[in-house]
C-alpha cells in the first residue's frame, strides 16, 4: 500500500513537471533533460531495450519510476495528442465557393472530351462555379495534372513526364508541364503558409551548394528535428559571408514560435545570426548546439539526408535556372505535405506535425482548398 501511494504521488509531481513550460528538453526521441526541482541541475531520461532510465538518486538507487520518467512519459503523450486539422477534399458543394451561401441550384452540365461537370448557380451573389475547383478552363483532367506534378517531384525530368503522359493518349508540351507546375505551387504556398505547423523544439540548419545558370551558390535550410518537417529555405550567393538571420526570422514566421535548441555546423554565420535573433538574457534562452560529430547524439544525419534528396532533384534538372524558382518551393511542399518517410514511420513531415491531407490524392485535396480559400477573398 505504501509502495502503491509512492507511485502515484511521484505521478502526480511527474505531472506536474510535464504540465509546466521548458522543464524537459528532447534531444531526440530517447533522449531527454528533465530539470531537477531541487537544484539548478538537470537529469537525463533515456530510452533502450529495458524501457526509460533516469540519472537521479531515486531511479539509480532506489530503481523506482522517479518523478523524470512519469514527466517524459506524460510529454510524450500530451504531444501525441495534439489536435489534428484535417484538410478533406470537396466532393460535394454545398455552399457557393465565393460568398459561402448555401442558396445555389444547379444550372445545366458543360460538356468537355473528358466528361460532363455540373454547373451550379448562387443566388446570393450570381456566381456561376462548378466542382472542377482549381482547375477551371484546363485541357488537361486534374489526374493528369497531379500525375505529372507527382512524377516531376520524385524525380523525372520535364520531357519524361512529357513522354510519360504521351503514353497516356495526352499531348501535352514539357513547357506546358513547367507552367503547371508553376501555377500550383504558387496556388499551394499561398493557402499553406497560413497554416502553422506544430514543429517541436529542436531545429537543424544546414547548406548545400546548388548551381543556378551554371554559377555556384548555397540552399540553406532549416527543418524541425522531430517531424522532419521543412520549415524555411533561401538561395544565397556565398557561404561564409551570408547573413542567417532572414532564414530564422521565416523560420519564426511560418512557425509562430522560436526554437529551444537550435543544431547547425560550425559555420559562422549561423552563430552571428543566432546571437542576433534568439540569444536574450531571460530565460528560457535558445541553446546553439554547433559542434557536430559524425557519432552519437551530436551527428547532422537528417540534415545530410534531407540534402541528398534536393540533391537528386538537382541532378535531374542539371541546375537551376534562376534563384526564385519556384521548383525549390514546390519540392518544400511536396517534401512537407506529399512525401511519406520511412524515419517518421510511414508519415508525412506534416502529418507528424498535425497537419493531416485526406483523399487518395494530395494534391487534388490541397489545389481545391487552396482554390476555394482563393476565391473568398
Amino acid at each position: 500500500m505504501a509502495i502503491e501511494m509512492l507511485t502515484n504521488n511521484r505521478e502526480q509531481r511527474g505531472m506536474q513537471i510535464a504540465q509546466q513550460e521548458n522543464q524537459i528538453k528532447r534531444i531526440d526521441a530517447n533522449t531527454y533533460l528533465v530539470k531537477s526541482q531541487s537544484n539548478q541541475g538537470e537529469y537525463c531520461v533515456s530510452k533502450d531495450t529495458d524501457g526509460w532510465k533516469c540519472e537521479c538518486p531515486d531511479h539509480v538507487y532506489r530503481h523506482l519510476k522517479c518523478k523524470h520518467i512519469f514527466a517524459v512519459e506524460f510529454s510524450v503523450s500530451l504531444r501525441a495528442e495534439v489536435a489534428v486539422r484535417r484538410i478533406e477534399p470537396i466532393e460535394n458543394l454545398t455552399e457557393c465557393v465565393f460568398c459561402g451561401s448555401s442558396n445555389i441550384v444547379k444550372d445545366g452540365v458543360r460538356h468537355n472530351k473528358h466528361g460532363d461537370l455540373q454547373i451550379y448557380l448562387c443566388k446570393s451573389c450570381g456566381h456561376n462555379f462548378t466542382i472542377n475547383l482549381g482547375f477551371e478552363r484546363m485541357r488537361a483532367t486534374p489526374q493528369i495534372i497531379t500525375s505529372a506534378m507527382q512524377l516531376y517531384f520524385t524525380g523525372e525530368s520535364l520531357r519524361n513526364v512529357q513522354k510519360f503522359l504521351r503514353l497516356q493518349g495526352v499531348k501535352v508540351s514539357h513547357v506546358a508541364i513547367l507552367k503547371w507546375i508553376k501555377k500550383y505551387v504558387r496556388l499551394m504556398e499561398n493557402y499553406l503558409e497560413k497554416i502553422k505547423p506544430n514543429v517541436s523544439d529542436t531545429w537543424r540548419a544546414d547548406e548545400l551548394y546548388i548551381k543556378i545558370k551554371g554559377n555556384m551558390k548555397y540552399l540553406f535550410a532549416l527543418m524541425d528535428d522531430e517531424t522532419r518537417f521543412w520549415i524555411a529555405q533561401e538561395v544565397a550567393e556565398s557561404k561564409y559571408k551570408h547573413d542567417a538571420r532572414k532564414l530564422f526570422q521565416l523560420g519564426v514566421k511560418a512557425t509562430g514560435k522560436k526554437p529551444m535548441t537550435l543544431i547547425t555546423d560550425g559555420l559562422p554565420a549561423y552563430h552571428e545570426a543566432y546571437k542576433k535573433e534568439f540569444w536574450t538574457l531571460k530565460n528560457p534562452r535558445t541553446e546553439h548546439i554547433r559542434h557536430i560529430t559524425n557519432r552519437g547524439d551530436r551527428n547532422n544525419n537528417k540534415m545530410e539526408r534531407f540534402n541528398g534528396e534536393v540533391r537528386d532533384r538537382e541532378k535531374t534538372m542539371r541546375g537551376l535556372k534562376k534563384k526564385d524558382t519556384p521548383i525549390l518551393s514546390g519540392y518544400q511542399l511536396f517534401h512537407n505535405y506529399i512525401r511519406v518517410h520511412e524515419g517518421l514511420d510511414g508519415k508525412t513531415p506534416a502529418e507528424a506535425c498535425g497537419i493531416k491531407i485526406e483523399g487518395k490524392n494530395k494534391w487534388i485535396t490541397l489545389i481545391q482548398n487552396a482554390r476555394m480559400t482563393t476565391k473568398r477573398k
